[in-house]
């Protein structure tokens, strides 16, 4: 299965995109799309929305994974970052995707082991299980993959719930 996971951002949306084997995982590509604040927030989420077709278009993900929304203070941060996740959920319903999402709590428990996790515990976790020389950069991107991760280790989990659900 080929997972696309999304760290959403208005001005940086990181993305990682795995293949998950079983209980293995392999990169194949991760980055960050970039905005800037000089253009209007439509041109913003237009070009969100463009390069996420085209990596669903040239990687063929099975689904995209995305990040719960947590903020407790900023509320115009909140916003933004909610205009994009639409956006990312509007270009997986174009593609044909299903997507799902996960709190921060529980992405940190199924990569590093603890719900209260540091994100350099997070990044180190990602390059052991992935199999990089590095940490994965910029944070965004290795958020994304952390997201995909938390997928592939919680999506049988899932399937069983529907099944059960289903019977």
């Amino acid at each position: 299965m080929i997972i696309l996971g999304i760290d959403p951002g208005i001005a940086n949306t990181g993305y990682g995109l795995i293949k998950a084997d079983s209980s293995r995982v392999t990169p194949l590509g991760f980055g960050c799309i970039r905005t800037t604040p000089k253009d209007e927030s439509a041109q913003r989420l237009k070009i969100i929305y463009d390069e996420l077709i085209q990596l669903a278009t040239e990687y063929q993900p099975e689904l995209f994974v995305l990040e719960d929304l947590f903020f407790s203070k900023n509320v115009t941060s909140a916003f933004a970052v909610g205009e994009a996740t639409g956006v990312i959920k509007l270009a997986a319903a174009n593609t044909n995707r299903q997507v799902y999402s996960y709190p921060p709590v529980q992405i940190k428990q199924a990569v590093v082991g603890y719900g209260k996790a540091t994100k350099r515990q997070i990044q180190e976790m990602v390059k052991v299980l992935l199999g990089l020389k590095e940490i994965p950069r910029p944070d965004h991107a290795a958020d994304a993959l952390a997201t995909a991760i938390c997928h592939a280790r919680s999506h049988k989990v899932l399937q069983l719930r529907e099944r059960l659900r289903q019977s």
